[in-house]
């Protein structure tokens, strides 16, 4: 996967000394600020005394950038800046070249879709994307053309002319999906696309958001399903409470924690003599048996010290060993160590 920047950052008000430090100053986003990049550069989001997003600094590439954290941590914020939607208190945003000040200018190159239902009352879906274009000029060719392209690629060419206030919950997101795509923007912000969707229409879509990836295109999607977050992205965003506490990709965010243990399941024939032998060095944190009495849970700080380690405990005791895989090494993991107590530090 592609990180949104050439290494891993991280920003806080107070960040503690384990969290890993911005690399990015304004200057630097700035001299970014190009037809090829979204910029965030210091930007600050209040609603009056409320905090929504504070000092963010964010460079987004081509690609798909999830967008990660609980409700209240920033996410739809941010979507709202990028859109035109809000206006920052204090920084500035560059999408490819536009402010998001010009309405006009910044809909030839984004497109939108809310977690939230809107449809003007008895409109099927095709006069829902046809009106949707026509407002912004298309003529009638194209605006026949745009949508019929558009509900194909969501699997909605069939149920074109039914109303939308018949669809179920899933169909009507693969409406305003389509609806976001039917002008071929360069950049998608999705908020929350996958709500309501079953896992067939789940996977058709994160097809489609690869597919248009691959093309070139700029995805920004917000998600709390964190195992597809880290399946489909190429890069993430993690935010808390308005902080952008880490981005870029997944295992670079992840590797660049090192007082987080990595933990590590190894199946064998005797945990037992593995745990005692492990715990005779420095690299093993934490030995634990599992449930099944097969397999043996060790954290550690320092996994290639760990790594030859073992492979060294293993000859010595003639081990057979079954598989050795890390458990924690997703997004989940880094999310949960990132904004929780897990690891003695409090977000």
């Amino acid at each position: 996967m592609t990180p949104t920047t050439s290494s891993t950052t991280t920003q806080s008000s107070s960040p503690p000394a384990s969290r890993p430090t911005s690399t990015a100053s304004p200057a630097s986003v700035a001299s970014l600020s190009s037809d090829k990049m979204i910029v965030f550069e210091d930007v600050s989001k209040f609603y009056g005394e409320i905090l929504g997003v504070n000092r963010v600094n964010l460079q987004i590439a081509p690609g798909i950038t999830s967008l990660v954290g609980p409700n209240g941590s920033g996410k739809t914020t941010l979507m709202n800046l990028m859109t035109g939607l809000l206006k920052p208190t204090s920084g500035r945003i560059c999408v490819l070249g536009t402010s998001p000040d010009a309405p006009e200018a910044i809909f030839q190159k984004l497109g939108y879709c809310s977690q939230f239902d809107s449809f003007p009352r008895g409109a099927t879906a095709r006069e829902f994307i046809e009106f949707y274009l026509r407002v912004h000029g298309y003529t009638k060719q194209e605006t026949r053309e745009m949508t019929h392209s558009a509900l194909g690629r969501v699997s909605l060419t069939e149920a074109a002319d039914r109303k939308v206030s018949a669809f179920s919950k899933g169909m009507r997101q693969r409406v305003r999906l389509a609806q976001s795509i039917a002008h071929n923007p360069s950049v998608l912000v999705l908020d929350e696309p996958l709500n309501g969707l079953d896992p067939m229409a789940r996977a058709e879509i994160i097809r489609l958001f690869r597919q248009l990836a691959d093309a070139g295109m700029y995805l920004v999607i917000s998600s709390h399903i964190l195992h597809e977050v880290d399946m489909m992205s190429d890069s993430v965003v993690l935010l808390h409470n308005g902080y952008v506490v880490a981005e870029g990709e997944v295992r670079g965010v992840r590797d660049e924690i090192e007082e987080h243990p990595i933990q590590i399941l190894i199946r064998c024939d005797r945990p037992q003599v593995l745990a005692a032998r492990l715990f005779e060095h420095e690299q093993t944190v934490e030995a634990r048996i599992h449930n099944d009495r097969q397999g043996l849970f060790v954290k550690t700080r320092q996994p290639d010290d760990f790594y030859l380690l073992l492979n060294r405990v293993i000859i010595e005791q003639n081990l057979q060993i079954e598989s050795v895989a890390p458990v924690d090494d997703d997004l989940n993991a880094v999310y949960q160590y990132l904004i929780t107590s897990d690891g003695g530090q409090t977000r």
